[in-house]
This record gives C-alpha cells, sequence and structure tokens, in this order.
C-alpha cells in the first residue's frame, strides 16, 4: 500500500526540531544500540510502520506532546511515523465515511504495522476525542482488517495523581479491535509538571519509562510483523471464507440473518 497523505506526513513532520532545540535534543543521545542490533537489515529494507494517536484538541495537549515523544524515540529506532490529528474529525454518524478525515485515518490504520494511542485522562477514563478516533476504523473493510494483528503501546497523562483507568481502558479496546497489546504501558501523573517551556518531557523515571515502552514496542513489532497473519487467522473466518467467498461484513450478516428468519417464518 502507498504511504498515506497526511497533513502531518509530510517532510518536516510536527514533532520534528529545527535549530538550537534539534542540537539539544535528548533522544538524539538514546543508547539504542542494543534495541535496533538483531533488526538491522531488516529495519533498512523495511521500516516499521507506526501511526500514533492521540486524545485532545486542547492547544496545550500534553497527551500531544507524549505523542510527539514517542514518535522521536521510534524514528531515533529507525521506524517510519505518522501522527494522525483529530481536529476537524466528524463524530462517528452513518454518512460521514467520505469524509476527508475519515479516509485519512483509516488509510493511515491499514498502513500501519504498530500503534502507539496516548490519551488524557478525563472523568476517570478516556476522552471523546480519542474514543471517536477509535469508532471510525472499523473491524472490517471488506475483507480487509484495518487493526488485526498490529502491535499496539498504550500511554495516558493525568491532571492529577498518577491513575492507570485510561490506559486500562485503551487495552479493552485494542484487545477488542483484535490487537496485540504490548505488556508495557507509560503513565504520566501531573503531566503539566513534566514536559519543559518548549514542550519537551523533563529528564527522570517517567521519561525512562516512555523509552522502555517505545522500545519494546518496536521490538515486539519487528518480531510479530513478519507473522501477524499467521497469529491472528482463526478457524471461523477461513470457514466463513470457504462457505461465502470472502468474510462478510457485519451489516451483511445482519442482513442475511434477516432473510434466513424470514425465509422460515
Amino acid at each position: 500500500m502507498a504511504t498515506p497523505t497526511s497533513r502531518e506526513s509530510s517532510e518536516m513532520k510536527e514533532w520534528h526540531l529545527k535549530g538550537q532545540a534539534l542540537e539539544m535534543d535528548w533522544v538524539k543521545a538514546l543508547d539504542v544500540a542494543d534495541a535496533m542490533s538483531c533488526f538491522e537489515e531488516s529495519r533498512k529494507e523495511h521500516p516499521l510502520k507506526v501511526l500514533v494517536l492521540y486524545g485532545s484538541l486542547r492547544t496545550t495537549s500534553y497527551s500531544k506532546l507524549l505523542a510527539c515523544e514517542f514518535a522521536r524515540i521510534l524514528e531515533r529506532l529507525g521506524a517510519d511515523v505518522r501522527m494522525y490529528n483529530p481536529a476537524g474529525l466528524p463524530v462517528k454518524d452513518d454518512v460521514s465515511e467520505n469524509h476527508p478525515k475519515v479516509v485519512e485515518l483509516r488509510a493511515l490504520s491499514q498502513w500501519s504495522e504498530a500503534h502507539v494511542w496516548c490519551c488524557p485522562e478525563q472523568h476517570g477514563t478516556i476522552t471523546a476525542v480519542f474514543k471517536n478516533q477509535i469508532d471510525w476504523i472499523p473491524l472490517s473493510l471488506g475483507s480487509v482488517r484495518p487493526s488485526q494483528g498490529r502491535t499496539l503501546a498504550v500511554a495516558q497523562v493525568n491532571g492529577g495523581s498518577q491513575s492507570f483507568n485510561t490506559v486500562n481502558t485503551l487495552r479493552i479496546l485494542g484487545r477488542w479491535m483484535r490487537m496485540i497489546t504490548i505488556p508495557n504501558q507509560s503513565s504520566v501523573p501531573k503531566a503539566w509538571t513534566e514536559f519543559d517551556s518548549t514542550g519537551r518531557m523533563k529528564a527522570g523515571s517517567l521519561r525512562d519509562r516512555v523509552v522502555d515502552v517505545a522500545e519494546e514496542l518496536y521490538k515486539f513489532s519487528m518480531l510479530l510483523r513478519d507473522h501477524s497473519a499467521f497469529l491472528v487467522d482463526r478457524y471461523s473466518e477461513r470457514k466463513e471464507k470457504q462457505e461465502k467467498g470472502r468474510l462478510l461484513s457485519q451489516a451483511e450478516k445482519e442482513a442475511e440473518k434477516k432473510t434466513d428468519v424470514a425465509a422460515t417464518g
């Protein structure tokens, strides 16, 4: 599949740094050679394709700042990273499938091999902004499953004390989307104290954990991506393809049930 176009998929991506900010970038100094060592040839021939999603439209969005740090670290590891901007994405309905923001999001999901989900905690759970993005990624588009078999890393930011409500919810979503969620995760309490005035994460154990999560996602993804189709292959789907010629959409299955009920009624 061709690389999807995106406002943030241009040559100068939003998380890229320039000038003095680039010279002082802590990510450049990371010793990640061990994480890349087992995948040198594969990394050069086929960089890992990572989609990063965040869950806030605020001008100062700490989930977006955290997402940008993940993007920088993953690029340092050799990944090809895309970040989706949720601004302008319509609320999920049954008439907006051809909206440019919906088309862009679905294309990025199909293109990707791994995801990073960064979401703020709002009222003890994920935000509507984030859930709306997942709602627009269907479990199937014809016979294509846009998220099945992708690896996933989850992270959250909190306005107050540390919580794991959001990452736990994100794990449930990842399972429902048939993704392989890595064991490690990141939760950043009092996020407003963990980023400096330039939007960069301050040195400390919370930043180290973010690097840990990015490395782990990279390792799991590189190990599993060539085997993901085998790992998620299901007897029920093979049977459906044999009987129907392809995987049916949920709407087609419901229509088939109604036809069967009418025929036997």
